[in-house]
């Protein structure tokens, strides 16, 4: 299979285990076919975890979980080195934490103090940890998939600007239709059933069904290559460093947004932008990106990069509302 077949598959896959959650699915998608690293961030059972597991579990990937406390230290995350003393004599060795894998689950990440979630900069922006003067390199495959919930705020940290800066896109996960939380019921119940009789059949030696095999890593490789081969005019370019630039001079367009904004995006919002809307046209078949493309990902981009000030926030205003407005007021070419 071709690497769009293949990744159309494990999109099908994911979809298969996560009812109503179309959107989310193409973002994760997005994410690790631009390289990049994901704050989802959904009120309670909203299957954040789920979702990302779910991506995990259908491709080739190691895949690590990290459960955020207030009580975890950085070498926890990173690895640190322990003193082993052998035949040969001693020595100190380096061991692994849990950020060394391919695909990364930092769970409610805003439960961990400053300290810890510094620990994450280095492997999320360089690929790499250094501890005891040593650098470790992180594999190939690499992704961070943080999770954090809006509400809940007691015992919590609000994450650095400099590292929620870090992270490609801000996904939200909102609650499904009725008509999808029906089928979500069906799943689940079915999934329940057919643990029980997977139970009940493990002794009787029974035949199980073979799991279809996984997606391999390579057909990430592949799709990378092809997106990054896709044709980006000078108007696309100009455009997506207009909206950013617009950010950062909001007054230039409107009273509203120039009251509304404190601080715009930085250029990684550009360097987003660019990666995002690549891999979204990649995912619907075209070898160009167009304008469609970059504004189905700007949300997703500046909703983590804009300040918004305390007169938008006193009106309600929220990022995705700053986001439209620019989307509308900022002209192509």
């Amino acid at each position: 299979m071709s690497a769009r077949e293949q990744i159309e598959a494990l999109k099908g896959r994911m979809g298969q285990s996560i009812i109503g959650q179309e959107a989310v699915i193409d973002r994760l998608l997005i994410g690790l076919l631009a390289n990049g690293n994901l704050l989802v961030e959904g009120l309670p059972g909203l299957a954040k975890t789920r979702a990302i597991k779910a991506l995990a579990r259908n491709l080739e990937a190691d895949f690590s979980r990290i459960q955020f406390t207030p009580d975890l230290l950085p070498a926890d995350v990173t690895g640190t080195e322990v003193y082993h003393q052998g035949a040969n004599g001693a020595e100190f060795r380096f061991e692994a934490g849990p950020i060394f894998a391919n695909i990364v689950l930092a769970d409610e990440i805003n439960r961990a103090p400053a300290k810890v979630q510094s620990a994450l900069l280095e492997a999320m922006e360089e690929r790499q940890v250094t501890v005891a003067g040593k650098t470790h390199r992180m594999p190939p495959l690499f992704m961070v998939m943080a999770t954090q919930n809006p509400v809940e705020q007691e015992g919590t940290y609000a994450l650095p600007e400099a590292q929620m800066d870090r992270f490609l896109m801000h996904v939200l996960i909102t609650y499904p239709p009725i008509e999808d939380e029906v089928e979500v019921i069906r799943l689940v119940r079915g999934e329940e059933q057919a643990a029980v009789a997977a139970a009940n059949n493990a002794g009787d030696g029974a035949a199980q069904q073979a799991a279809p095999a996984v997606i391999p890593q390579q057909a990430v490789f592949e799709a990378r290559q092809e997106i990054a081969a896709l044709h980006v005019s000078d108007a696309i370019d100009q455009y997506i460093a207009a909206l950013v630039y617009a950010t950062r001079t909001p007054e230039a367009y409107s009273e509203d947004l120039a009251r509304w904004i404190e601080v715009g995006g930085s250029p990684r919002a550009s360097l987003a932008l660019d990666k995002c809307s690549s891999a979204h046209a990649w995912m619907a078949g075209r070898d160009y990106v167009d304008p469609q493309d970059v504004q189905a990902v700007a949300p997703d981009v500046f909703r983590h990069r804009l300040a918004l000030s305390f007169e938008a926030q006193g009106e309600g205003i929220s990022p995705d509302d700053v986001t439209a407005e620019i989307l509308k007021l900022v002209a192509l070419g």
